[in-house]
């Protein structure tokens, strides 16, 4: 019996030794750096190598294109530590760049040890990627802490090529400084495209040495910045223009070299054919009417000129002037072109334009944009480089060789892939950085939307329409921020953090390598260097993630947060939650009417200005089925088919439990399976100004007990101002009972109205639910 205890306690004894020898590297395994984008591989080692002042940069003499890449790591080192890093002098400890062809393009191979630093990559492009990562094991300012660099392996290099940022300076004007840190906030996420917004209705940004008055006249504006954008006046005769700005072509080519010594790539857009009141304020002779006008303020329209005349020589040779300056400044592939949102209707009415339209064999408008953005490629073209422009550069026939940007969903980017074109996806959803990330409660003012940082992450730029050929066609993915609202180096900041970090993890990392949860965790240390460095950033976004669902013909609720650690505290009798509500534990049925409202708890604190709401509604069409005479937008699909009869009310939320319909009415047929008693119906709609979104004309109610025959109840016309910003209205009908079996409703698009920058044109119309009692 005691040799049997005997031998249990040496066991034992042999088994902690084992544990005791074992754990340190245990926890060094666990405890990976917060890099982002996540690397392709990596693995920990023990131990650290620490940064001082005896350690060197080594690289061969040969290999001087390295010269810039050992700069930048030994001025970043010095800003943080003071020390000043010797390169090919001989040390004990030294950081080797090593040049080795057989590394895929970008990618770099990092090993850390005790001694040495050794990064390995086919060019400074991965070597500075390398940098990039150690960099962020870092302190992110002076601490006077020890520089100590774990110990580890690292194999990595990018899914995509094109892995950029845009920036409008156009609406606002960011001065050198700020386009330089927004380069740096790039670079240290591996983000190698900056797609510079350079030309716009309200600014024109870059000197051109030809034609003066482009930023003597064209970059400058009356300043209003004090009024909402959308509320701007136009100037007027007297006004003194003062706000804007220009780069003169030395900062250009400062700001040039400064993005490629960080490995990117910078892609100037000069729009054409529409969004250039500021060229025509500047040279009228370029529009159809050829009338003075002023630069546009902002937001109104009205008697303005934003198109250049296609059927005027003399614009052609103005844009080829102006792009061979351009293409002398920017060395890159791609050169932007615009290509969006071109008002036809002045071509409509121009005779030289219609002249053109003969001339040519065009048979419309959209074949006369085709027209000009084709002769433009071929002089792009001939200067050896290559035109990209926004998707609606489809529309009439793309050019022979242009890459396609696509902004309005996906649908641009497929029919491009398709037809063999490059694509890069920038859909509104979720890729516009201008659009709310958080509350809107407590957020600075946005355009509208809502893309979260998860909603960021979550995206995939190979839509699943394409094959794996056709998806090889994607180059990749950026994210767009336009600043209509955005008038700040601080606002500019909060829009960008963290969503710029979760694209970059997207464009970088392999998808099957995609985790939410991990890279919250690794953004939280991201969070700290940003306040060290006086960044402003987006905590993230609290508001609940409130998700109904159908399980065997009950409604369902489930909650989501993306707040790291936080939990949910609901109510549903519509007060709001506090720390001793509800916990949230498991799927929630709903059997009646009523308003849920869900808060996020974070370190035993309420977080977010506003408790999420939603009501739910239960009436005779829940679950009914529902037929549509006009198909519903796909981009605007709600929960599917049967959205109008889920008992969901619609939000102030646009992409939420809403049926679009773009410049098309709705009309809807409801299956109530047999035959009910009713009394009343209604309709919920939505108006929003901003999106163009207006709330119907009119909506008719009829019933059927056949599903062939119907008869009209009631029409009611629309009592609400198309002007007023945003509405939730029920359009409703009550009755003297009847029994029906079938309903039919039809809501007739409205206009935008006179005023809107969209004046005279279709809207959308947005539908929730058909209420039946």
């Amino acid at each position: 019996m005691n040799s049997i205890i005997k031998q249990t306690v040496t066991a034992l004894r042999s088994s902690v030794l084992l544990f005791l020898l074992l754990a340190p590297m245990l926890v060094n395994a666990q405890q990976q750096p917060s890099i982002i984008p996540k690397p392709v591989d990596l693995k920990m080692g023990n131990g650290n190598f620490t940064i001082d002042g005896n350690t060197t940069i080594q690289y061969k003499k040969s290999q001087k294109e390295l010269k810039a890449t050992a700069d930048f790591l030994a001025s970043y080192i010095k800003n943080i530590s003071g020390f000043s890093l010797k390169s090919n002098k001989a040390a004990a400890k030294k950081v080797e760049f090593v040049i080795e062809k057989s590394i895929q393009d970008e990618g770099y191979q990092l090993t850390v040890s005790p001694t040495a630093i050794v990064i390995k990559a086919s060019s400074p492009k991965g070597v500075f990627y390398g940098i990039q990562s150690i960099l962020q094991t870092l302190p992110a300012i002076r601490t006077n802490a020890a520089l100590e660099v774990p110990v580890m392996q690292v194999n990595d290099y990018p899914r995509f090529k094109w892995r950029g940022m845009h920036l409008d300076v156009s609406r606002h004007f960011f001065g050198p400084d700020m386009i330089k840190e927004y380069i740096d906030l790039m670079a240290s996420y591996k983000i190698n495209v900056f797609h510079w917004h350079l030309v716009d209705d309200q600014g024109w940004r870059i000197e051109i040495k030809k034609y003066p008055k482009l930023t003597e006249i064209g970059a400058w504006r009356v300043d209003n910045t004090n009024l909402n954008w959308r509320e701007r006046p136009q100037a007027k005769e007297g006004e003194k223009p003062t706000y804007g700005g220009f780069y003169t072509q030395e900062q250009i080519k400062e700001i040039v070299k400064y993005a490629a010594e960080r490995n990117i790539t910078i892609v100037p857009e000069i729009e054409m054919p529409g969004h250039v009141a500021s060229a025509i304020a500047s040279y009228p002779q370029l529009s159809c009417t050829q009338q003075p006008q002023l630069p546009l303020t902002g937001g109104n329209y009205t008697n303005m000129s934003s198109n250049y005349c296609a059927g005027n020589e003399e614009v052609f040779s103005f844009l080829q002037d102006v792009l061979s300056e351009v293409l002398i400044l920017f060395p890159s592939t791609y050169i932007h072109l615009g290509g969006d949102e071109v008002d036809k209707a002045p071509w409509k009415k121009c005779p030289r334009c219609q002249e053109r339209m003969k001339a040519e064999g065009l048979k419309n408008e959209d074949e006369l944009q085709s027209y000009f953005m084709k002769r433009m490629e071929k002089f792009i073209l001939s200067n050896n480089r290559k035109m990209i422009g926004w998707d609606e550069i489809l529309e009439g026939g793309l050019a022979p060789e242009a890459a396609v940007m696509s902004w309005r969903g996906e649908a641009g980017g497929i029919e491009a892939a398709k037809m063999k074109h490059n694509v890069v996806m920038t859909p509104g959803s979720p890729c516009y950085f201008d659009h709310y990330q958080a509350g809107p409660e407590g957020e600075p003012f946005a355009i509208g939307g809502f893309n979260t940082v998860k909603k960021v992450y979550d995206y995939e730029p190979i839509p699943k329409e394409l094959n794996e050929e056709e998806g090889k066609y994607v180059l990749g993915a950026q994210g767009n921020v336009w600043t209509e609202f955005i008038t700040t180096t601080e606002h500019l900041e909060y829009m960008v953090l963290p969503r710029m970090a979760a694209l970059a993890e997207v464009l970088w990392s392999p998808k099957e390598n995609k985790n939410w949860d991990g890279f919250n965790e690794r953004l939280q240390y991201h969070f700290k260097g940003y306040a060290q460095k006086g960044l402003h950033y987006s905590p993230g976004n609290f508001t609940v993630n409130i998700k109904p669902s159908s399980q065997n013909g009950q409604l369902m609720v489930s909650f989501y947060t993306e707040a790291l650690n936080g939990q949910i505290r609901y109510t549903t009798d519509g007060t709001e939650p506090t720390i001793q509500s509800e916990k949230y534990e498991k799927p929630i049925a709903i059997k009646s009417s009523l308003v849920l409202k869900a808060s996020t708890v974070v370190d035993g604190q309420i977080k977010g200005l506003q408790a999420a709401k939603q009501n739910f509604v239960m009436h005779k069409a829940v679950g009914s089925t529902v037929k549509y005479t006009n198909p519903v937008s796909q981009y605007y699909l709600a929960d599917g088919p049967n959205s109008l009869t889920d008992g969901v009310r619609g939000t102030n939320a646009v992409g939420k439990y809403w049926h679009g319909f773009s410049g098309k009415d709705m009309i809807a047929t409801v299956d109530l399976d047999e035959t009910k008693p009713i009394k009343t119906i209604s309709l919920g709609c939505l108006q929003n100004y901003s999106d163009w979104i207006f709330l119907p004309q009119s909506v008719k109610f009829e019933v059927s007990t056949d599903g062939t025959v119907f008869t009209e109840i009631k029409t009611i016309n629309n009592p609400i101002d198309t002007n007023q910003k945003t509405v939730l209205y029920d359009f409703s009908a009550a009755f003297a009972q009847q029994s029906v079996r079938y309903i039919r409703v039809t809501a007739k698009n409205n206009l935008c109205p006179p005023g809107h920058s969209g004046a005279g044109k279709p809207g959308w119309l947005f539908v929730d639910e058909i209420i039946v009692e």
